[in-house]
């Protein structure tokens, strides 16, 4: 599942970015308001979390914004602002959830499970792509009616491969995406795991190359 993060604390928003990747979704983060909404209309996510005090357009702004394109999406605001009347205007403002910092990393993630389970009527719940079905409630992936037994990583690479099918994705931006990490030109950690998501797919079916590799630029999940 892919998730957008609007905050412009550094060091917060890498911490968060980190422990929700381990969680299993993917991330992608905006440092200020006006970022969030251009990232928001170039990419479909699952859930937006929203800091309020944002540069350039803040968190109430953002997510009026947002709501005139998508009432679907759920949304969660983080901020220091814990008055009542802050958090009125947060409700008000289109978002579904509110958290006061400083918070725990369990309840935001508890708080965006109780939103996505909130929100999977006004989503399709099963996302398809060719032979491939996710199923970002369970977790779960299946190749050609088949379960796809896959770990926890693999499962986070694999859905990005999903989400952005038919593109080029390079080895930096899947180890941004689903590792946290920056490309420094030794790590063979992509090449091994997407060796790893294609013994799984010959396992079912050895005649289709499901991921494929543009030499010197990257990897491409095949429709």
């Amino acid at each position: 599942m892919q998730l957008l993060l609007a905050e412009d604390q550094k060091r917060l928003a890498s911490l968060l970015k980190r422990s929700l990747i381990e969680d299993g979704y993917t991330l992608d983060i905006a440092a200020d308001g006006q970022e969030a909404l251009d990232k928001f209309d170039l990419n479909s996510y699952d859930l937006v979390i929203l800091d309020i005090m944002l540069p350039i357009k803040d968190g109430f702004t953002v997510c009026s914004e947002i709501r005139g394109i998508n009432t679907d999406v759920p949304i969660l605001m983080l901020t220091a602002l814990d008055g009542v009347n802050d958090r009125i205007k947060g409700l008000d403002s289109g978002a579904d959830d509110y958290l006061v910092k400083p918070f725990a990393f369990g309840e935001l993630s508890a708080r965006i499970r109780a939103l996505l389970r909130r929100g999977a009527n006004a989503r399709p719940t099963i996302v398809a792509v060719g032979e491939l079905q996710l199923n970002p409630a369970t977790k779960k992936i299946i190749y050609q009616g088949k379960l796809l037994s896959l770990t926890a990583k693999e499962f986070t690479l694999l859905s990005y491969f999903m989400y952005h099918s038919g593109e080029l994705l390079s080895k930096n931006e899947l180890l941004e995406h689903v590792w946290d990490m920056n490309y420094d030109g030794l790590s063979n950690v992509v090449e091994t795991y997407v060796r790893y998501l294609r013994k799984h797919f010959r396992n079912i079916d050895n005649t289709k190359e499901v991921i494929t590799t543009v030499r010197n630029l990257g990897y491409r999940l095949e429709v």
